[in-house]
């Protein structure tokens, strides 16, 4: 089963309520980590962003659907169908260089935003120096004049320990959006 199949069987079966297994030091320097992230991302920094990815980064977030209690362990699109993104480092990298040619109109002028993270879990996995860790968040953006929109969800997301400034690599990134149906006017900005 893929690592992106095993989220959302988890999500599907709210298995990810497990206790948290990592010591206090590391459950701070993951949040750390998710803390700077967020910081990059609002100063539009997105370079330096994409350097905190694994060299095999999956980033996705799978279509979501409305269903009755009876059927929500189909509410999300399983791998390898209906996504609202589904990138690797390269994908992921002309994204970031396409902000920056002025050509991206959904962009200009540019978005103000502010990522907010909570309800950070850690967890260990098979190996020493991976975890999987889950947080919520709050995307707030704002753009020309008038213009807001706010995006909250929850992230699953597979940490490698690195010889960084920032302590960790992002293996892979699930974003699962709260609302079935997006109103925002694009998803061009990182989750």
């Amino acid at each position: 089963m893929s690592e992106q199949a095993k989220v959302v069987h988890l999500f599907q079966r709210q298995e990810h309520l497990a206790p948290v297994n990592v010591p206090l030091q590391t459950a701070y320097d993951i949040e750390q980590f998710l803390y700077a992230e967020a910081e990059l991302l609002d100063a539009w920094q997105f370079h330096d962003w994409l350097a905190l990815m694994a060299p095999d980064v999956h980033y996705w977030a799978p279509v979501r659907v409305n269903r009755l209690a009876r059927e929500m362990d189909r509410e999300m699109y399983p791998p390898g169908t209906a996504a609202h993104f589904d990138e690797n480092l390269q994908m992921l990298g002309e994204r970031v260089n396409r902000l920056h040619t002025n050509m991206a109109w959904s962009e200009t002028p540019p978005s103000r935003t502010r990522h907010l993270i909570s309800n950070v879990r850690a967890h260990t996995t098979e190996r020493d120096n991976e975890f999987d860790v889950q947080s919520s968040f709050h995307v707030y953006r704002t753009s020309s004049e008038r213009h807001q929109d706010s995006v909250i969800g929850r992230r699953f997301d597979r940490l490698r320990q690195a010889d960084s400034v920032y302590g960790f690599q992002i293996v892979s990134r699930t974003v699962v959006f709260d609302m079935a149906t997006l109103l925002v006017k694009n998803l061009s900005l990182f989750y």
